[in-house]
Order: C-alpha cells, then sequence, then structure tokens
C-alpha cells in the first residue's frame, strides 16, 4: 500500500514505458509523502478504448493511506499526471489520475498492518529485525 492500477489504451505503451511509469508512481508518491518505496506498488492492465474514460489514453487509480492533506493529493495527481502524458507522448489532458483514501488498518505489507502516516520509520525498525 499504496496502490496505483494504471489502466492504459491497448497498445499504448511498451514494456519500457511501463516501467518508467512504475518509477515515476515511487518516486512522486515517495517525494510527496515521504512514504517507504517499498510500500508502493504499481499494476498494469491494458483495455480497449471505449472501455476507458471517454477521451482517455490512461486512467490511474491510486489508493493511497488516510491522512494525506489536500496538498500532498493534488500534488500526487498533477505532477502523475505530468509524468504519465509525458512518458507516453500524449497531451495532459488525455491522463486522469484518481486518489483514494484508505485507512492505514485496512493494509497489510509483509503480513503486518501498516503504519499511520508520520509513523512509517517506527515502523520499519520495529519490523525490519
Amino acid at each position: 500500500m499504496p496502490l496505483y492500477r494504471c489502466a492504459v489504451r491497448e497498445g499504448l505503451t511498451t514494456e519500457e514505458q511501463r516501467a518508467l511509469i512504475a518509477k515515476e508512481v515511487v518516486r512522486v508518491h515517495c517525494g510527496v509523502t515521504a512514504a517507504p518505496p517499498s510500500f508502493v506498488h504499481a499494476f498494469f492492465a491494458e483495455h480497449k478504448p471505449e472501455d476507458l474514460p471517454a477521451g482517455q489514453d490512461a486512467f490511474v487509480f491510486g489508493t493511497i493511506r488516510w491522512g494525506r492533506t489536500d496538498e500532498q493529493k493534488e500534488r500526487i495527481v498533477s505532477d502523475l499526471t505530468r509524468s504519465v502524458a509525458e512518458i507516453l507522448g500524449v497531451e495532459p489532458d488525455r491522463v486522469s489520475v484518481v486518489t483514494a483514501d484508505i485507512p492505514s488498518r485496512w493494509n497489510m505489507e509483509g503480513g503486518r498492518l501498516l503504519p499511520e502516516p508520520g509513523e512509517e520509520e517506527a515502523w520499519l525498525k520495529e519490523h525490519q529485525a
């Protein structure tokens, strides 16, 4: 957790582009929230154009831990929109990015409930032993 599902238009991306987008998801999310990179996951699925929102080439839906500020969420959405559009070579208005808040206690990493935002360092020290 967080989990970002990237739905892209069929045939639009290469394996290299998907890898770049996944790296950007981690970079943006961690840069904005200071979450550990090991918490961030990105998955891809190709869809027929009619299965994506009208006029969109890519749709990124991220579930993130509840407690992020509106400013953080806005930065994640805007930065990912720009990055994904640039990597895909499409206009930013062809990319949609949405986040949804999920309580930490609804998520597990390594069989352990995730910490609240800001408590990651103590959680990592406790669970890396």
